[in-house]
């Protein structure tokens, strides 16, 4: 049985993609898809697997316990298991906490290795880091975190910790699975496309436009109310409409820049430590050049305005 191992990031449509695979369920199975999600993952299945354990013994009986879960899901017909949590590599609030974009998920998917092995496939989806610091930052504040001051955004914004390091951390602890890496911006809106990639399998059930779309960052207005509800002011945030951007322009551009350069770097094939998939949507008819291009020749190359031979 082929583990495939969806751990998120967080605020990149992880939710969205698990409420496609429930909804499926049953013609999933009727396929030998499995799935395990937050509902099963979060209930003492990988309690002191991903956490750091309290002594040997506990690590020992997490990697027990998802083993014999795992050969039941075999048992019952599971011929590919889809684990999706975004938990798994850490949570957003130690992020936020941090200043830092998952400090310590190589440690925790070590773990998690050890726990599965094998895994066959790591998938890990990936946004731009002004818009995804942003969307943490307006999920946890109704949550009951506080609004960063100035010194700490400007702290997350010069942080030499990109995505690229991320991957870096999760290749050095997954050294036999297949890392892929894929764009939130392509790929939120098609779950299935997700799994397919994720599976390498195609002709699943279809998702429609917005069918999936859960966990919305909530808007401007609605923060403002959080901060009147819990006895903050509202001024902390700006008096505007839609989506909160705490940073800087200058700030966002430096964010913005640096994951340029890690989606540069991916394209390049990240020193082969991962792989980029950026078209949810690959079986697309070829461009074509135009009809006029087409038609010329060799007469063509040469200028049409010459000048006069030399005498």
């Amino acid at each position: 049985m082929d583990v495939i191992m969806h751990i998120g990031a967080h605020r990149t449509g992880s939710t969205s993609f698990q409420q496609y695979l429930r909804a499926n369920r049953s013609a999933l199975n009727l396929r030998g898809v499995g799935f395990w999600g937050p509902w099963r993952t979060r209930k003492g299945l990988l309690h002191g697997g991903a956490d750091r354990p309290i002594n040997p013994a506990q690590a020992r009986r997490a990697k027990g316990r998802v083993q014999l879960n795992l050969t039941s899901a075999k048992a019952h017909g599971a011929e590919v298991l889809v684990v999706s949590d975004e938990n798994i590599i850490g949570t957003a609030r130690r992020n936020l906490r941090t200043g830092t974009m998952y400090p310590d998920i190589g440690e925790r998917m070590a773990r998690i290795n050890a726990a599965f092995a094998p895994i066959k496939r790591v998938v890990l989806q990936i946004r731009s880091p002004d818009r995804w610091w942003a969307s943490s930052m307006s999920y946890l504040l109704p949550r009951g975190e506080a609004v960063l001051d100035e010194m700490a955004l400007d702290a997350i914004a010069k942080s030499d910790r990109s995505w690229r390091h991320v991957i870096t951390d999760l290749a050095c602890a997954c050294p036999d699975s297949e890392i892929l890496v894929t764009p939130f911006e392509r790929f939120a809106p098609h779950p299935d496309e997700l799994l397919s990639l994720a599976i390498g399998s195609g002709n699943l059930p279809p998702a429609g436009p917005g069918q999936f779309w859960a966990n919305r960052s909530p808007d401007l207005k609605t923060l403002r109310n959080v901060l009147i509800d819990r006895g903050d002011f509202p001024d902390l945030l700006p008096d505007d409409t839609g989506r909160w951007q705490p940073f800087t322009p200058f700030q966002a551009s430096a964010l913005r820049e640096a994951y340029a350069d890690d989606l540069y770097w991916l394209r390049a094939g990240a020193e082969g430590l991962a792989k980029l998939r950026e078209d949810p949507v690959p079986a697309r008819s070829a461009n074509k050049l135009a009809a006029l291009p087409t038609e010329r020749g060799q007469a063509y190359d040469r200028s049409a305005r010459r000048l006069e031979e030399t005498r």
